[in-house]
């Protein structure tokens, strides 16, 4: 084995990059050049190795851009806006356990350094050096690290203010009640990014139908509001249900007496209602009374039912057991449930007495739709988990094709799709219906809050603007999208996008200019700061008073756009004029729905169309064994430890070849073990290629050299191809593991040593393995760097700094055609030997008689003779009548036409060069030319021969390119 040290390799090259400063971008003559671009951290916590496979992929193709001789820029600079970096320091300065764990077991910060973090930018600043920054370096990451900043610097949030600014006065920035996701504990709004759980959770737009409780005795009336997402079906309610054990209100909602659930109260509040909570009691005084449906008037009787989720809405359930699965069995449980009942001082016949009723229809239900979904299933509980999947499919059938019934006067006979909203519109102008928002499920704050649906007075941002949404669907029309799946996905999230709250009450970032008591929200703040990258490092010589609106408009829109330009802005100018557009974005796929759509339209709002974004690449999730990485529960794989442990190369060799940028990838420790051993044995092997004294003028080859070259010019051609595609898994699988392949064979039919080199005696083979590592150490340099420029040095005197070329004039059809027939016939005889169980002594082979090669040479005139590139599927009936105008062949009848199908298959979609190389093989003297290679593979003496010269049985069943083969 090399002695080969990753450690000492890698931290010779970081050096010399960072002396050199060998990426740091500057404008050249370039005149197109590649800015690519990754999400910038937000450094909340450490950075795990799914972080490294983030930034390593779309490394990979900036170095591989500069190969190809472009001026690239790829930076990087931390996110910290907003409140997840402050929540953090909170539970740390509280002394909460689960943070001190994280801290100190997972991210293994030193119990002295605890201190530092106390304050929200020294914790930031804590993990962009001690993790982020310094693993990044340890990558290998070409960055241009001069243009690293945070969100929370103050020249940053002069920029981000020219952007609200100039939104403001185009009118896509408004103020009004708005629903945002509210956390409770921190009292104030947040997005995405600062939950822990509930991510993909969306605002559910609840009907709260106002039935009225008609109370006896000395019980005062109320409003008793259930909530639907199908308020259509109030003529079918025949009863509501309550849990007994749930403690509910009696409240003055808006000044309106009001019965709902505990937890309903601050959900209620939270969404701009004045609510003053008068007395509790138990859901229990609730059963059995009766309330009315302000729609049709008829009292209902409320049921007890242990299922009702007091926290889900106003914890009060309407039923409709025709059209809902869940009311279905519900009422069914409580008919059957008369013990129950009477418990709960209700008469079980007058339960049992309960109907369903039929308001619509629906093709290929009956009378009562859920009774049908509930009975196809076999469904015998309301905990039964396929009851979800029966309510989706009632619910969709019913809403796209469910027609009305003549209760509902002038929308009988009406799809439901078609007059919902009209129907909802008309019981709100009777006041019988309001609204309420809920959450499609349980949403928690990364401080540990739980988050509920507020309405507030908020600025937000008017992504339903139809002229806006235009020009976001004009930007993803252009854009590049890999995988190219993911455009509708762009186009659904255009689509359905409406106001975006982009404030919040505190937090770090920018404050809104004409409101400085709240914060523009981390999502907000990070649309175009793809711009800043293109001028930040110059920018920090222009004080910060200086950087005005107009220094802004003068810096991007130019000279023209204000009165009096200033001339730092127009210099800069000329520097982001070159750098822009982002060609390339990589991002996670779960962000389509909201960063990078919004990075869409504020570019082609804020910018002209050639500076939209050129491409995006989305990235797939990472796993840990098998599972979910989750920092949260140290269930993380550390950057540090991993290299320290594989080195950086086997990192990134393992992350990018290991799954498609796009596709989800899982870290195994063996599996990266065995990528450390691929490569030890690269390099080995590469070293005793440059040890060898190859000639410097190329030396006769051989049939075998020539093959390998050529596969060499094919495997450049596929690789590039690749990468241009972003496809760095099959790039990198073709530069390493497939040409390891063809190497592998190359050794056996060469000869081979102890080193498993190929034979290195011979200048030929010498000059050939030469020519390969140099071109693969380029083709790998993007994946590899330390190892492929420490070679390439060592190689050539010099780093690989230019991408190879595909040289077509080592393509050879016919060399490679001919080792595929070697390499064939050598796996025909190692079946036979392994299924006879022979150890054979020699091994006969019979090339087809030329009569054969007549017949096959009429089936490729044919297959030709449509398409001069590619062969075709000939008409055999056509061939065979060329074919039995010969009368030597006419004689061999069904011996021919069998024949005619075989040869036909074997040259259908064939190239034509490889065709003609079919044409002009010498079989017998292939093999015969292989007969060394043959005797060292078997052990074994090689007979070649023709069909009609040889004595054994099977030498007639010889076909062009497949020989008979006798084993003695």
């Amino acid at each position: 084995m090399s002695d080969y040290d990753p450690h000492a390799v890698e931290e010779k090259w970081r050096e010399r990059w960072a002396e050199k400063g060998t990426y740091e971008a500057d404008p050249t003559d370039d005149p197109d050049p590649t800015f690519v671009t990754v999400p910038y951290p937000y450094p909340s916590g450490g950075m795990h190795i799914g972080h490294a496979r983030t930034y390593t992929v779309p490394d990979v193709y900036a170095r591989y851009r500069r190969l190809r001789g472009d001026t690239v820029l790829f930076p990087i600079a931390w996110h910290v806006t907003g409140t997840p970096i402050v929540g953090a320091v909170e539970r740390l300065k509280s002394g909460e356990e689960k943070q001190l764990s994280l801290l100190r077991d997972t991210y293994e910060v030193p119990e002295e350094t605890l201190e530092e973090l106390e304050t929200p930018m020294g914790f930031a600043r804590y993990f962009i050096e001690n993790h982020y920054k310094k693993n990044m370096k340890a990558l290998g990451l070409s960055i241009d690290w001069r243009r690293e900043f945070t969100t929370n610097d103050e020249r940053y949030s002069k920029f981000i203010t020219w952007q609200y600014e100039t939104l403001r006065d185009r009118g896509l920035l408004e103020k009004g009640l708005h629903p945002v996701k509210y956390c409770t504990r921190e009292n104030n709004p947040v997005t995405t990014h600062d939950l822990l759980e509930g991510e993909e959770a969306e605002f559910q737009d609840y009907t709260l139908i106002e039935f009225e409780w008609e109370a006896s005795g000395d019980e005062k009336s109320a409003v008793v509001p259930m909530a639907t997402l199908r308020p259509e079906t109030v003529y079918g309610v025949t009863n509501a249900f309550v849990n007994p054990d749930a403690e509910y209100v009696r409240a003055s909602v808006d000044g309106e007496p009001w019965v709902v659930s505990r937890e309903a109260v601050e959900k209620l509040r939270l969404q701009a209602r004045e609510v003053e909570v008068e007395e509790a009691f138990a859901g229990e005084r609730l059963v059995g009374e009766r309330v009315a449906n302000p729609v049709t008037d008829e009292a209902v009787p409320v049921l007890p039912a242990s299922f009702v989720d007091p926290d889900n809405a106003t914890g009060v359930v309407m039923s409709v057991p025709a059209h809902s699965p869940d009311d279905w069995v519900a009422l069914r449980e409580a008919k059957a449930d008369a013990e129950g009942m009477a418990a709960h001082g209700l008469d079980p016949e007058a339960v049992r007495a309960i109907e369903p009723r039929a308001i619509l229809t629906v093709e290929g239900y009956g009378e009562f739709p859920a009774r049908d979904a509930v009975e196809e299933r076999g469904i015998e509980s309301s905990a039964d988990p396929r009851l979800a999947e029966a309510t989706r499919e009632v619910y969709n059938r019913e809403f796209h094709a469910g027609v009305l019934g003549e209760q509902y006067g002038e929308y009988a006979g009406e799809v439901v799709e078609d007059v919902r909203e009209a129907l909802k519109r008309e019981f709100v102008d009777r006041g019988a219906f309001t609204s309420m928002y809920e959450f499609t499920e349980e949403v928690i704050c990364r401080c540990g809050g739980e988050v509920e649906v507020a309405e507030q007075e908020t600025w937000f941002l008017r992504y339903d603007d139809p002229d806006w949404k235009t020009e976001a669907h004009e930007a993803v029309e252009g854009l590049t999208a890999i995988p190219e799946n993911t455009r509708e996905q762009y186009d659904h999230t255009i689509d359905w996008l409406n106001e975006w709250p982009c404030i919040r009450n505190y937090g770090l970032g920018t404050r809104l200019p004409w409101d400085p008591d709240f914060v523009i929200e981390p999502l907000s703040d990070s649309t175009i700061y793809m711009a800043y990258y293109a001028i930040v490092h110059r920018l920090r010589d222009v004080p910060p008073e200086d950087l005005t609106r107009e220094f802004f408009d003068t810096l991007f829109y130019g000279r023209e756009a204000v009165e009096n330009p200033d001339d730092r802005a127009l210099a800069l100018r000329e520097e982001w004029d070159y750098w822009y557009p982002v060609d390339v974005r990589c991002s996670a796929n779960d962000l389509i729905a909201n960063h990078l759509t919004f990075y869409l339209f504020h570019h082609a709002e804020l910018f002209d169309r050639p500076n939209w974004p050129r491409g995006i690449t989305v990235m797939g999730m990472g796993l840990l064994e098998g599972e979910k990485m989750s920092s949260s529960k140290g269930h993380v794989v550390l950057p540090a430890a991993a290299i320290e442990e594989y080195g950086a190369d086997t990192v990134r060799f393992f992350l990018l070849n290991s799954a498609e940028p796009w596709q989800d990838y899982d870290w195994r420790d063996d599996a990266v073990g065995d990528v450390r051993d691929q490569l030890t044995r690269f390099y080995a092997r590469a070293e005793a290629v440059i040890e060898a004294d190859a000639p410097d003028e190329r030396p006769d080859l051989r049939d075998v050299d020539r093959w390998l070259l050529s596969k060499l010019a094919a495997t450049v051609a596929d690789v590039t191809r690749a990468m241009d595609g972003f496809e760095t898994r099959t790039a990198s699988q073709a530069a390493f593991y497939n040409f390891e392949e063809h190497l592998r064979w190359y050794r056996r039919r060469a000869g081979s040593g102890e080193a498993g080199i190929a034979d290195l005696d011979r200048a030929g083979a010498r000059w050939t393995l030469r020519e390969v590592l140099r071109t693969r150490l380029r083709l790998l340099a993007p994946f590899v760097p330390f190892l492929a420029n420490e070679l390439h040095e060592r190689l050539t005197g010099e780093p690989a700094t230019e991408w190879p070329a595909a040289v077509e004039a080592w393509r050879d059809e016919r060399s490679e055609f001919r080792e595929a027939l070697i390499a064939r016939l050598a796996d025909d005889v190692r079946d036979i030997v392994e299924v006879t169980g022979t150890d054979p002594e020699r091994v006969r082979i019979a090339v087809a008689d030329d009569w054969k090669r007549d017949v096959f040479d009429a089936v490729v005139e044919r297959a030709l003779a449509d398409d001069a590139e590619r062969a075709t599927a000939p008409d055999v009936g056509a061939v065979m009548g060329e074919v039995m105008a010969d009368p030597d062949l006419r004689e061999r009848g069904e011996a021919v036409n069998r024949l005619v199908g075989d040869l036909a298959e074997a040259v259908r979609g064939r190239e034509a060069a490889t065709v003609d190389a079919m044409r002009e093989v010498d079989e017998r003297a292939v093999y015969a030319d292989a007969s060394d290679f043959l005797e060292r593979e078997f052990d074994a003496e090689i007979e070649v021969t023709v069909e009609a010269d040889a004595d054994f049985e099977r030498a007639g069943r010889a076909t062009p390119f497949r020989p008979a083969i006798h084993i003695e």
